[in-house]
């Protein structure tokens, strides 16, 4: 199943009594869409690229701008104007050719979601929109995809991850009406690099099939007061999206 030059790159993996030979098959067998190639889908990209994930699908229709180089550390000065999933397609292939990477350039909503989400084991979401948010939630259900949403903002960030019920909108029912964007509050550069891998991490888990993945506990990790903690999202009994009623993808 592995190549020599496979073998002594997931050398660490194979060893690993809990992941070893059938996992890293189940990673190179394994297809991800990433919502979002900034601060959170950076880290997280390049971490599930040398882990051996078969299939990445970079989902961002957004340029290479300066003040992205803070945090996104797919990119470089030279890559400033340019597309980002182009960018990081080659840098991803770079570091693993052994990776199909699918650069698709283009905003996720309710015409384009089908395309996007279409045929991949798996949603990692580090997006900065509610409203995409709510999008992948809802199409991730009606799928039966899990789920792993992360977000970050000034020195906090929170990872979770959804499969099945709860869902996102059990969570974040509305969008909330003031929400900020890391444009106006500010974030840490580093702290997209702990939640991003961290995300990886919880994803790795779920493909590799490795210990029982915590669906719908929400870790939330203060990087100012330097503490973490986890907390279970209830599931809505009147949920549009995962309490039976259904809800209309577009």
């Amino acid at each position: 199943m592995f190549s020599d030059d496979e073998v002594e790159r997931y050398a660490r993996h194979l060893v690993l009594r809990e992941l070893g030979g059938p996992g890293q098959q189940r990673l190179k067998a394994a297809r991800v869409a990433l919502v979002g190639a900034g601060g959170i889908g950076a880290p997280a990209a390049l971490y599930l690229a040398a882990a051996g994930v078969g299939t990445l699908r970079l989902i961002d229709d957004d340029t290479v701008a300066l003040s992205n180089l803070q945090r996104q550390i797919l990119f470089a000065t030279a890559d400033v104007g340019r597309p980002k999933v182009e960018v990081a397609a080659a840098r991803l292939a770079a570091l693993n050719p052994h990776v199909v990477v699918e650069a698709r350039p283009v905003r996720l909503d309710a015409d384009t979601l089908g395309d996007l989400l279409a045929e991949v084991d798996l949603v990692l979401d580090g997006s900065d929109s509610f409203t995409t948010r709510a999008l992948v939630g809802d199409a991730c259900i009606a799928r039966g995809l899990p789920l792993v949403a992360a977000a970050l903002g000034r020195w906090e960030g929170q990872i979770v991850l959804l499969r099945g019920r709860p869902c996102w909108r059990c969570y974040v029912p509305e969008p909330p009406p003031d929400a900020e964007t890391c444009a106006r509050m500010g974030v840490v550069g580093a702290l997209a690099g702990v939640i991003g891998s961290a995300a990886a991490l919880l994803a790795l888990r779920v493909l590799a099939e490795v210990g029982e993945a915590p669906a719908g506990a929400l870790m939330l990790f203060d990087g100012l007061g330097w503490r973490a903690r986890t907390s279970r999202i209830a599931a809505d009994p009147h949920c549009p999206a995962c309490s039976g009623a259904g809800i209309s993808l577009g």
